[in-house]
């Protein structure tokens, strides 16, 4: 056998060749094949990344307060989606000790362009009269009430709403948030079709 390997040896060698050719063959499109996977699932998570962070900086929406009154730091204040009043208060130095804590609600959110007003222990509210006042719930330009933020005073004036329904709407809006659309207003107990026909051109939503 060694004497033939001898003889043979280019042979030999020649058929080691060919088998080692073969095995890279045959490896090599394997090897392609799990680089072009490893590459489109990168690839693919690069997309989401980029996909999420579009949408992420969608959903980012700047909301602007103006607080005043018996604040330690009045002024204007950026806010979150799901800041409430005594999140905006707390970033203005807190109440003095002069705050009218009473006239206050605490657990309202806060809009956009939102006016907070804290009044002072004895002030007379002469223009807005509410637990808190939030001044821009009636638009002078078009005259209709923002049922986001019109206060008691301002939503007893609207067609039909008296005290009740009035505190039903403030009391609907600080436990589900405000009003997407004028046409929610029908969630509120007692307020129909009928009712809504009224009210629909003199509300609306901000």
């Amino acid at each position: 056998m060694i004497e033939w390997i001898k003889t043979n040896k280019l042979v030999v060698l020649g058929g080691i060749f060919i088998i080692l050719a073969g095995a890279y063959f045959l490896l090599e499109p394997a090897s392609e094949e799990s680089n072009v996977l490893d590459n489109e699932e990168e690839w693919l998570t690069s997309e989401r990344t980029v996909n999420e962070n579009i949408v992420e900086h969608e959903e980012e929406v700047i909301v602007i307060v103006d607080v005043k009154g018996a604040v330690n730091n009045p002024g204007v204040y950026e806010a979150e989606n799901e800041d409430r009043v005594i999140d905006m208060i707390n970033m203005a130095g807190g109440l003095k000790e002069s705050a009218d804590e009473a006239k206050i609600n605490f657990a309202t959110r806060v809009e956009d362009e939102m006016v907070i007003y804290v009044p002072e222990i004895g002030e007379e509210m002469e223009q807005e009269g509410g637990m808190m006042t939030v001044m821009g719930g009636t638009d002078q330009k078009d005259g209709k009430v923002n049922i986001n933020t019109a206060d008691d005073t301002e939503l007893q004036t609207l067609t039909g709403i008296g005290p009740a329904k009035a505190a039903a709407i403030i009391d609907y809006r600080e436990k589900n948030g405000p009003f997407k659309v004028i046409e929610d207003l029908k969630l509120i107990s007692g307020i129909g079709e009928k009712s809504f026909e009224k009210l629909k051109e003199q509300i609306k939503v901000k």
